[in-house]
Parts: C-alpha cells; structure tokens; sequence
C-alpha cells in the first residue's frame, strides 16, 4: 500500500502542474474578412485602456502580441490595417484539499460523561491533520482584431488557463508569453478550411 501511495503521489504532482500550465483556446471570426490584405497593425489605444488589469501586465502582454505579429510578417504602423485590442476576465479559484480523512483512535481527554466528568482514557472518532487551503486566478485573456477601416471586429481568440499568482516576475513574463502564444496560434483563421 505505501509503494502505491509513493508512485501515486509524483504522478498527481505531475499531473498538477502540467494541467496549471495548460491554456485552453478558442478562436472565431468574421467570414467574409479577407486575412490576407492584412498587413500592418497598431494598438487600440481605447480598447486596452478599458482592460481590467494593471498597467505593467498590459505592457507585458502588449510585448507579447508585438513578438507574434511580428513572427506572423505583420509591421506596426501609423496608418494600421488592423487594430489590436485586448481584455480579460478573472475569478479567483479556492481549492480545499482535506490531510486527513478520520478515524477512530484511542487517547486521552476530557469527558463529562466518563467518571463523573475528568480527564481521563477515552475513544473518539473525528478529523484530524487539518486541511489545506490554495487560491489560484483563473482567468481569460481576450485578443480582439479589428478592422481598421471599417471598425468591425474581424477576429477574436481567448485563452482561458491559471494564472500563478507569483513575486516571481520571470515566471510570470513566461506565463503571459505562453497565453499569447497559444491564442495566436489560432491567428489567420483556416478559411478555405471552414467553407
């Protein structure tokens, strides 16, 4: 039984971690947007403004997006065929993972009951080794692309995943990095694909 519970406890360990690092993504788009006239873009000044975040996560992100534009032969220009916008959502997740699941034991302790109320022997039922309590952020970064010359969004991708909440700013470089990534994957959508 120790051996299971020994090989069982690096497994879930790995199973952990790698589903915190995870990022769900989705993507949609306007049909009838025709991705391949895009070329330039610049930042949606209004748009990102709005975003519920603090203004140093905004840059990271927004250095973020500029790599995989980049990587994707887009420029960034004064005079932009589409706009990049940003916004995200958040919730905190609690998780409770209880150490002990009970049992029966004998020990000492008082009772009123046993010997007309005194410490003494007794056995007792109950929960021990107490719980443990973590909080994650769940969270949702959204990546709007929009038209520039007609305002209308062409292209929206969301990346849903943990976010760790960290000091460690490496880490979290790194965590936005990848949830930009994988959303830009998405990025042009496969239209020949989907008619």
């Amino acid at each position: 039984m120790k051996k299971l519970k020994i090989l069982a406890l690096p497994l879930f360990v790995l199973l952990f971690l790698s589903s915190c690092t995870s990022v769900r993504v989705l993507s949609d788009y306007d049909r009838d947007a025709n991705f391949g006239s895009y070329k330039s873009y610049a930042f949606y000044k209004t748009g990102i403004d709005k975003a519920q975040i603090s203004d140093l996560d905004k840059k990271r992100i927004l250095r973020a997006i500029e790599t995989e534009m980049g990587t994707k032969g887009f420029v960034k220009s004064e005079n932009p065929d589409i706009l990049v916008s940003i916004f995200t959502k958040e919730r905190e997740q609690v998780d409770v993972y209880n150490n002990y699941w009970g049992g029966g034991g004998f020990g000492w302790g008082w009772s009123p009951w046993y010997w007309g109320g005194g410490f003494g022997p007794g056995w007792g039922w109950g929960w021990g080794g107490g719980n443990n309590v973590s909080t994650r952020t769940q969270g949702s970064l959204y990546i709007d692309l929009i038209d520039a010359k007609s305002k209308e969004l062409v292209w929206q991708g969301k990346g849903d995943g943990t976010l760790n909440n960290t000091k460690n700013i490496e880490k979290k470089e790194m965590r936005i990095k990848e949830f930009v990534a994988e959303i830009m994957t998405q990025y042009p959508p496969d239209v020949m694909a989907s008619k």
